[in-house]
């Protein structure tokens, strides 16, 4: 049977709550789709969730890896496109570090595209009437950091693919959010169903320009 991996974030930045580790735990409790899901809230930490990401991909041998985090700021779900190998922190992680223009991995290349079906994904995330869009930068904080290592661990690994979706603040948290945590813990559902049913990105419109 296919195996899916979907993490999550604990709070981080002095914040009580962290939608993305709410939306998997929801996402757990309620998953009944076509493969075997295995969750887990990663710490905010740069050493500590790239350790324990690579723990659990070691462990569970997923055919599908779905790291999730916070982006507040954000109007919908975002899909990341790019990870950079590059740690740069404007704040602290949980552990108190702040690694400043160090590389994630240390000889790896400068980056790595998902390789999940980002614009499938937001294409099916709007059609289910939930905003979203592709995204080109998934910053050069812990969120970054765990998508490059998943792409580090899962590259050249045959019927392997992986990324990550970063979440704004929901409904159950800010009272200007647009989707609430059941919303994405639904589109989380969603991004994993197309993933598993689309194995070639389709050349749909999704890029920047700036």
């Amino acid at each position: 049977m296919t195996r899916a991996l979907v993490t999550g974030f604990v709070p981080f930045a002095g914040d009580t709550a962290n939608p993305s580790g709410d939306a998997v735990r929801l996402l757990a409790a309620s998953w009944s789709g076509p493969a075997a899901l295995v969750t887990a809230i990663l710490p905010v930490s740069f050493d500590g969730a790239a350790a324990a990401l690579r723990s659990l991909i070691d462990e569970h041998r997923p055919d599908v890896v779905i790291a999730t985090g916070l982006a507040g700021d954000r109007g919908g779900i975002t899909p990341e496109r790019i990870a950079v190998n590059l740690a740069d922190a404007r704040i602290p992680d949980n552990d108190g570090a702040q690694p400043i223009d160090a590389p994630s991995v240390p000889g790896a290349p400068a980056a790595f595209f998902a390789t999940l079906p980002v614009k499938a994904i937001v294409a099916d995330l709007r059609a289910a009437g939930v905003p979203a869009f592709v995204s080109h930068s998934a910053g050069t904080f812990v969120c970054n950091h765990v998508m490059f290592h998943a792409l580090h661990a899962t590259t050249g690994v045959a019927g392997v693919r992986a990324g990550f979706v970063h979440v704004p603040w929901t409904t159950d948290h800010r009272a200007d959010a647009v989707v609430s945590t059941a919303d994405v813990a639904r589109a989380l559902a969603l991004v994993l169903e197309t993933t598993l049913r689309t194995p070639v990105d389709p050349p749909l419109v999704g890029g920047a320009l700036s």
